[in-house]
């Protein structure tokens, strides 16, 4: 098994990688477009016309996903994970540990994917898979589910993004003006919408420079890394680390520890979400059957190496103090610098730091978002979708499907004048989506292996680990589908209420019944389209 390097080429004599039918002149315009002779093949075996110019490179591609991401941001600068809901369930041993555990499943979960993605690299990443890999009766309707709800699991985190930038922003100008008349829903909302056209912005007019821009971000993330770390090791308050790795709560009183501690896994789940990021920039990607597969891996241990660091420094050096999670600023870091410099003018520098990474990181969550929905549009899977799939000439982009982003999430974005339950409720259906996809597309490979039916040629092979690689994916991501929907305790009130089942739900029914209704004339099940050479 290859995990990091480039695995021998499997069922090498059945494909040849070179041509693989492909034509002179489509490897003449996958090479003008940036290309290689092994995306033209690549291409060309699943049907598809090469659009996107292909800028990024194995650097700037994990950058994207490593920024994506974001997990040790995520897990200082959010309230996930000083929020009740992982402190209040597990405590702060369960914060540590199911932090680790989480990382190593991930890279399991990452591990089956970007195989995957070495065997088709498209845009269109866990509905195409499922489409080429699961049962030939099931290969269209699943594939269309699981379309809607890779969709709707990556747009419904586009809001959640700019939601994030605009509580850091109130919270560093609380932190400066505690008697300031800001935080009202209406501020949180007309920042989001800034925040929104930033970030949409960003990915139309300066799209050429996305690879740069990661690359560069992705040295920042570094080195604010080691900033944070140096600054809470070295003037924090410590808690005693015994105490903080043997601490468990179950302050949800759930049947046992295990589950109080299983119910806070979302938490630690939402800093590694995402990792499919790549896979729909593949068309964007020179090289992508080798390079992309590399680039998820490499990026997800590294978050988890950084993740992991951070979370046991957040949590020992002052991270789950009262003063912290109780802070008027909304926001633990910020409370947690402060307390350990003392300084007003050093917290709002160390704050600006991570506002530019997060903003980064929804710029990216932006870029895969409409690439998702494009590639699903392309497979005439959404409505509109022959508008959604235009790419206008001399752009090189998805500028409708960003757009398309742009006003979807503005308008979840103007459910936050009257109720952030409202809109929490929405789009906590993001994580839930988004595992369901992975679990269905993993799960087809799965059955194809326990069939002893062949696989696809890839460049990048699990080998005779892909079984056991699988098999443990697949255990963690029911275990956290299934708890994604846990509220925080047994008997939750409306506000308490995890609304994640109700909207999945939702999702799944409208989907379902679109299906029968329209979709399964119009909807091209991308295996169709499939050319075996």
């Amino acid at each position: 098994m290859a995990i990091f390097g480039e695995a021998k080429i499997a069922n090498a004599e059945e494909y040849d990688i070179g041509s693989n039918g492909s034509s002179a002149a489509d490897r003449m315009h996958a090479s003008a477009l940036g290309g290689t002779a092994h995306d033209a093949s690549d291409m060309h075996r699943m049907g598809k016309k090469q659009e996107l110019r292909r800028n990024f490179r194995l650097i700037s591609i994990i950058g994207f996903v490593v920024v994506l991401q974001s997990t040790w941001e995520n897990e200082i600068r959010t309230d996930y994970m000083s929020s009740p809901l992982q402190l209040f369930n597990g405590g702060t041993a369960g914060v540590i540990w199911m932090m680790i555990i989480t990382w190593i499943f991930v890279l399991a979960m990452i591990a089956s994917l970007a195989e995957m993605a070495s065997m088709a690299p498209t845009a269109g990443g866990q509905y195409h898979w499922v489409s080429e890999f699961a049962p030939p009766s099931f290969q269209k309707s699943l594939s269309y589910i699981v379309g809607w709800s890779a969709a709707v699991g990556w747009v419904s985190g586009i809001p959640a993004c700019a939601q994030m930038l605009s509580s850091l922003v109130i919270g560093m100008v609380l932190l400066a003006y505690p008697d300031a008349e800001i935080g009202k829903l209406w501020h949180v909302t007309l920042l989001m919408m800034l925040w929104l056209i930033l970030m949409v912005g960003f990915n139309i007019f300066l799209a050429q420079h996305l690879p740069l821009a990661e690359g560069i971000v992705l040295v920042l993330h570094v080195f604010a890394f080691f900033a944070f770390l140096i600054l809470f090791w070295t003037m924090a308050e410590r808690s005693p680390a015994e105490e903080v790795f043997t601490t468990w709560t179950n302050g949800g009183e759930w049947s046992s520890m295990g589950v109080s501690a299983l119910v806070g896994l979302s938490t630690p789940l939402w800093c590694f979400i995402g990792p499919d990021a790549g896979a729909h920039m593949s068309e964007e990607l020179k090289d992508a059957s080798v390079v992309l597969p590399k680039a998820m891996m490499w990026a997800v241990f590294f978050n988890g190496i950084f993740g992991c660091i951070m979370m046991i420094t957040f949590v020992i050096c002052g991270g789950a103090l009262d003063s912290v999670l109780e802070s008027p600023t909304g926001q633990p870091v910020l409370q947690a610098v402060y307390n350990a410099t003392g300084s007003i003018t050093g917290t709002e520098i160390m704050g600006a730091v991570l506002v530019v990474l997060v903003f980064f990181a929804a710029v990216s969550v932006t870029a895969a978002s409409s690439r998702q929905i494009w590639a699903f549009a392309r497979d005439k899977g959404l409505p509109f979708s022959a508008w959604i799939e235009r790419v206008p000439a001399g752009w090189d982009i998805p500028v409708n499907a960003l757009l398309v982003c742009l006003g979807f999430s503005c308008v979840l974005a103007c459910i936050n004048f009257g109720s952030d339950v409202a809109l929490n409720a929405i789009v906590s259906i993001s994580n839930a989506a988004l595992i369901f996809s992975y679990i269905i597309s993993i799960g087809c490979v799965r059955l194809k292996r326990l069939r002893g039916e062949p696989l696809l040629p890839r460049r990048w092979s699990l080998g005779k680990f892909g079984g056991i690689v699988n098999d443990l994916a697949l255990a963690f991501l029911v275990v956290s589908f299934i708890f994604s929907f846990f509220p925080i305790v047994p008997n939750p009130s409306t506000t308490d209420m995890n609304f994640a089942s109700l909207m999945f739900g939702a999702m799944a029914i409208i989907a379902t019944v679109n299906y029968f209704v329209s979709a399964r004339n119009s909807y091209i099940a991308p295996v169709s389209l499939v050319k075996q050479d």
